[in-house]
């Protein structure tokens, strides 16, 4: 996977829905935000969409330093 340049906005937004999806109580608007920021910044960046997600939710869900990554 080529090395994708994420909007630290994208990854606060991927990491607020990964807090709700956790605590269960992920709401419609708050995936309807990221999956719409994953697309408009996929087009404007010309990168894959699946590829941005997939590396956004790796750093977001596992940042390096932290037990267990």
């Amino acid at each position: 996977m080529a090395d994708i340049e994420i909007p630290e906005s994208l990854i606060e937004l991927e990491r607020a829905a990964w807090a709700e999806q956790k605590a269960g109580a992920l709401t419609v608007k708050t995936a309807d935000a990221v999956q719409r920021a994953y697309r408009e910044h996929a087009a404007s960046a010309g990168v894959s969409r699946l590829e941005l997600e997939m590396a956004t939710k790796r750093v977001a869900r596992h940042p390096e330093g932290e037990p267990g990554t």
